[in-house]
């Protein structure tokens, strides 16, 4: 990696890596750490790609969007999954707020099953 370098960053879901690692699997072969990625996303992604963005941007009119997007790979299902989500943040959440994430994460989770 000599000679690159970062030109911004910017946070997505897990379910979004899913379909950026299948194509550029049809392009070369994966190597180990992607391999290992394309894995751990199809054990551990909970909902699907176009939910997961809807779910974000609600969550974004409540939460920053880093915090939106670990709850949309979480997919917490009670105040304590939500605590831990919140445990290393700043500040501290009200629980009328969880409540409301929670509420908005179940209709989704809804919605997959």
């Amino acid at each position: 990696m000599i000679g690159k370098r970062v030109l911004e960053t910017d946070p997505i879901p897990l379910v979004q890596v899913k379909p950026m690692l299948e194509e550029r699997e049809e392009v070369h072969e994966l190597n180990y750490e992607q391999n290992l990625a394309l894995d751990h996303v199809t054990k551990f992604a909970k909902i699907s790609v176009e939910n997961a963005e809807k779910l974000v941007g609600e969550l974004e009119e409540i939460i920053k969007k880093t915090q939106a997007i670990k709850i949309a790979d979480v997919m917490p299902e009670d105040m304590d999954d939500m605590r831990l989500i919140f445990a290393k943040e700043r500040g501290s959440h009200k629980k009328e707020e969880m409540e409301k994430i929670l509420k908005i994460v179940d209709k989704y989770r809804e919605n997959e099953e």
